[in-house]
């Protein structure tokens, strides 16, 4: 699972060290060399489990999807954010983030546990 990028659709295969890895910040922390270029890339879909090759030389819009499942996996890719603020809502309009500490009393029944009783006999 990638850090970097949240909506990781395949891991691509680095040539230089044979490895899988979802982009290249996850190969420059875990590898001790830099990222080798090439022109023809191994990719793996997430979805499939199936892997294929793309010739980036001629890359074209109809290779933006596997050619296993239809998967698409040139998407905007979605980063981590960091963010300061409280969870929940407005607890003037959802109060259901505290506790209620009130002593509930029970509320009368139509029936009382002397007749119940009674009956029960």
């Amino acid at each position: 699972m990638c850090k970097h990028i949240l909506n990781a659709q395949v891991s691509i295969r680095a040539t230089c060290c044979k490895k899988w890895f979802d982009c290249p910040q996850c190969h420059a922390e875990n590898a001790n060399h830099p990222l080798r270029k090439t022109e023809e890339m191994a990719f793996l879909c997430k979805k499939c489990k199936k892997a294929f090759r793309k010739d980036m030389k001629d890359y074209e819009d109809e290779d933006e999807y596997c050619p296993h499942c239809d998967n698409h996996y040139v998407v905007e890719a979605k980063t981590p954010v960091a963010a300061l603020g409280v969870e929940g809502d407005d607890a003037r309009m959802d109060s259901r983030l505290f506790k209620d500490e009130r002593v509930k009393t029970q509320a009368p029944s139509a029936f009382a546990q002397s007749d119940l009783d009674a009956k029960l006999e």
